[in-house]
């Protein structure tokens, strides 16, 4: 019974190991998008300007982009678990702070926090499951539910958010965070272990402060140009946001050890397969946070209510990314790639019949058929990615598919939101710069709400349009230079599922 109890207990350790891991991979996740259902309340509550309300939603997405490569050398060079550990401490002090913050500063400067803390938790969480699970298959299962539990987290998060908003106030959707916290603590030194890269590389400081401020500087020059008009001064931030990135990406061609190996794009099918990682998410965020406003300040729903009709597409899109490889081991990587872009084209483009006064049905229908593409996409990048380079570079390959998920999914809120932001102001009323600041005007008159009322929906369709015309055009482009075979099935041979793309990413950091 002894000796039966000790060849059972390491698969029971690594399994339980796993719902450990698996909660702050939630949390990261979720909280990329629990507050898209929340903007009309924190208007309310803490009157954020046009581009503060933008802020609020993506400092956070931009924080763990930007800094996700740079933590995963750290935690090859201090150890995964204590970085994890450290990680997800600060990610629930970050969480307290975000739910009491006073004012809308505060707020924006606890969710950069939060970032900080998220990326330090995602490369750290895949290299810890590695210790886990030794064998290749059980391994490949569990990578599985990790990446199904990380979709799942941005789909479920406007409907957690909206079921917490309708009966506590704002603040809820963060400490929501906290118990997961507390139990990830208290378990995690008993059921993980430390886990080290057996090499190190050098961590480039100014590769990381390049990138950071590059991607800030750009981004805030447009959400300002959008919400109050270009100026010489946001013309020249967006300026030296552009000419650090370019230093940026001059320097990662000198190093010996880059942040990211540009050289990789080279290569048509990776390129297509990082794309696929950045825009479906920059689709999917920037709809789901106008989506939230159209349903709550333009139709009029309440915040449960609009977490309810959320829910379909939020549920089509985890069921796809569990069964997704499945089918793709069928279909190929070709047919899945066009496939997922020409659904979330459809999608996209089913928004243009919704109206001021109608389009919950149509909402629906847009997000269960984007959703079966969007399930699709955060299935195969990893994999097709990894598969499409030489083996010796197939953790630079992981780490860049990785790094665009977070990316676009503040991107999209970046740039297809400030682009909402901007058909409001020129088309809208005048009177205020969002619509929710505009419906809060004390006297405002039915004309003018409907006015109102009228541009958002319009920036909305102009939205969705550029996203589904960039969607279709890179399923076309897929179709045509990605091979007809799979790209998995000529490079890993029989290798599982998700099996190279672990691999990889487990050595993502070591370059």
């Amino acid at each position: 019974m002894n000796a039966q109890s000790v060849s059972h207990s390491p698969g029971l350790r690594a399994w339980l190991g796993l719902l450990v891991v698996l909660g702050p991979v939630l949390l990261v996740a979720m909280d990329g998008s629990v507050l898209f259902l929340a903007t009309t309340h924190i208007h309310e509550a803490l009157s954020p300007t046009a581009d503060q309300a933008l802020w609020i939603l993506d400092a956070y997405g931009f924080a763990v982009g930007s800094l996700l490569i740079a933590f995963g050398n750290i935690g090859d060079r201090y150890g995964r678990l204590k970085l994890l550990m450290t990680g997800t401490a600060l990610f629930g002090v970050a969480s307290a702070g975000a739910a009491f913050a006073p004012g809308p500063e505060l707020l924006i400067a606890f969710r950069a926090l939060m970032g900080v803390a998220g990326a330090t938790l995602l490369p750290s969480a895949l290299a810890v499951l590695s210790e886990l699970f030794t064998d290749p298959r059980r391994r490949a299962t569990a990578i599985g539910i990790f990446a199904a539990t990380f979709a799942a987290g941005f789909a479920i998060g406007p409907v957690v958010g909206g079921q917490l908003l309708s009966s506590f106030w704002w603040g809820s959707v963060f400490l929501i965070n906290l118990p997961v916290v507390v139990a990830f603590l208290v378990l995690a030194p008993v059921l993980l272990r430390e886990v080290r890269a057996t090499r190190t590389g050098r961590i480039d400081v100014l590769s990381v402060l390049l990138s950071a401020a590059g991607i800030l500087l750009t981004v805030y020059a447009i959400k300002q140009a959008a919400a109050e008009g270009l100026t010489a001064t946001r013309v020249a931030t967006g300026i030296v946001g552009i000419v650090t990135l370019g230093w940026f990406a001059r320097r990662q061609l000198r190093l010996e050890h880059p942040l990211i190996d540009f050289g990789l794009f080279r290569d048509r099918v990776f390129t297509i397969a990082a794309v696929t990682g950045l825009l479906p998410l920059a689709a999917w965020s920037a709809t789901a946070y106008l989506g939230g406003i159209y349903l709550q300040s333009v139709l009029g729903l309440t915040v449960l209510d609009s977490a309810l009709v959320a829910l379909p597409g939020a549920a089509v899109l985890t069921v796809t990314c569990i069964v997704t490889p499945a089918l793709v081991a069928r279909t190929g990587t070709r047919a899945a790639l066009a496939t997922c872009h020409f659904l979330i084209a459809a999608g996209q483009l089913l928004l243009l019949v919704t109206s001021v006064s109608s389009g919950i049905g149509w909402y629906v229908a847009s997000t269960v058929i984007a959703g079966l593409g969007y399930g699709i996409s955060f299935s195969v990048v990893a994999d097709t990615a990894v598969a499409a380079v030489p083996a010796e570079r197939a953790g630079s390959a992981a780490a860049i598919a990785e790094t665009s998920n977070e990316i676009g999914n503040a991107l999209g809120i970046a740039l297809l939101g400030s682009l909402a932001a901007l058909i409001f102001r020129l088309q809208g009323p005048d009177v205020a710069g969002t619509l929710n600041e505009t419906l809060q005007v004390p006297g405002i008159t039915t004309a003018v709400i409907g006015d109102a009322k009228s541009a958002f929906v319009t920036g909305l369709h102009i939205a969705a349009v550029i996203a589904g015309i960039l969607h279709a055009v890179l399923g076309v482009f897929a179709l045509r230079h990605l091979p007809r075979v799979s790209t998995n099935t000529d490079n890993t041979d029989d290798a599982c599922p998700g099996q190279l793309a672990q691999d990889a990413i487990e050595e993502s950091s070591v370059r």
